[in-house]
């Protein structure tokens, strides 16, 4: 497993997201993540408009990809873990870092004819 692979295995995750094809996201999560599915899932402001990987980067034995994640009313930063499971690059390890409104309210204050 190198940096390349866990990239491409990070991209497909977040394009399954985007697409709205959970079943096919959650095959990169560990067993141990498949057991609290719940708690990933809400972590991710779905329904998913965008998403991008940040940045991947190598730590001791294992990967950390940062995603973020746009929905349609928030947006959220994503640190995942991944370690080589079964042959391929698994999320082992998902840690919200940071979740914003991305609601537009449509109205700019900033050249109001009041005052």
């Amino acid at each position: 497993m190198d940096e390349q692979a866990v990239r491409d295995h990070a991209q497909a995750h977040l394009d399954a997201l985007v697409a709205g094809d959970i079943d096919r996201a959650i095959q990169d999560l560990s067993e141990e993540l498949h057991r609290n599915l719940g708690e990933i899932m809400a972590m991710l402001p779905l329904p998913l408009t965008a998403a991008d990987i940040e940045s991947v980067t190598m730590g001791g034995s294992s990967y950390t990809a940062i995603l973020h994640l746009v929905g349609e009313t928030e947006e959220s930063r994503l640190e995942t873990r991944w370690k080589e499971r079964d042959g391929r690059p698994t999320i082992i390890e998902a840690s919200l870092l940071h979740e914003t409104a991305t609601q537009d309210t449509g109205v700019d204050d900033a050249t109001d004819d009041e005052g």
